[in-house]
């Protein structure tokens, strides 16, 4: 579980890391911001949606001719002992992101695993740490991002998925959709811009979907937040 930065030192007491040090990813899914680790160990608090399974069912600059998704594959190709050519192609990887969790109960080792954006507001500060990452590729976005970057908070694995939500990478919640963003929606426009060459044709959200944190370009995420605007299709 997360443990607090010590008095003396100024140091977190699960990773060691120094708290001036925003950034610091150690490898077994530890993920260092200024006052919170992100540990890969069960505990009775929010633990991220798995990545084995499929649903049921926020800008970096970058090239024109890469999107997140191509840029996806090239990771995928990759191992975890090939460090160094991830890290290169995650430099230039997103600035915006989703990220799922499950908001219904389900007990995985004793465990209750559910985590909605609800339990997230109601957390001190409305900030919490973000664990349970097993996936490798997963870990690598992780190590991507930065302080304040936006995220979607996608609801996962339940009656009803989709995006709920905004936040902010420490994990913190900056507010709720102005109305729901289902999966089935998503997916419908994705269908259609595969045609059309639209911003969805590429979403991670379709191509890699076991994934439980996804990287989003700025127009899949420009396009996804004005759906909140919009009738549902």
């Amino acid at each position: 579980m997360h443990r607090p930065p010590s008095a003396a030192g100024s140091r977190c007491t699960a990773c060691g890391a120094a708290e001036e040090d925003p950034s610091r990813l150690r490898s077994g899914g530890i993920f260092r911001t200024s006052v919170l680790c992100r540990v890969t160990m069960s505990r009775p608090r929010k633990r991220l949606a798995g990545t084995s399974g499929s649903d049921k069912g926020l800008s970096g600059k970058r090239t024109k001719t890469e999107n997140s998704g191509e840029a996806l594959a090239k990771v995928e190709d990759s191992n975890p002992q090939k460090t160094s050519a991830t890290k290169n192609c995650l430099k230039n990887l997103s600035s915006h992101w989703l990220m799922k969790s499950e908001p219904e109960s389900r007990l995985e080792k004793g465990v209750d695993v559910k985590f909605s954006i609800e339990d997230l507001k109601a957390q001190p500060k409305q900030t919490t740490c973000w664990d349970g990452v097993r996936n490798y590729q997963a870990r690598n976005f992780l190590r991507a991002m930065k302080l304040g970057e936006a995220a979607f908070f996608y609801h996962s694995n339940c009656k009803e998925p989709g995006i709920a939500g905004l936040m902010k990478v420490d994990v913190q919640f900056v507010r709720m959709m102005k109305r729901f963003i289902p999966l089935a929606e998503l997916k419908s426009y994705h269908q259609a811009h595969k045609a059309t060459g639209g911003p969805l044709k590429n979403m991670v959200l379709f191509t890699r979907q076991r994934l439980s944190i996804q990287p989003l370009t700025q127009e899949e995420f420009d396009f996804v937040l004005s759906l909140e605007e919009k009738e549902p299709s």
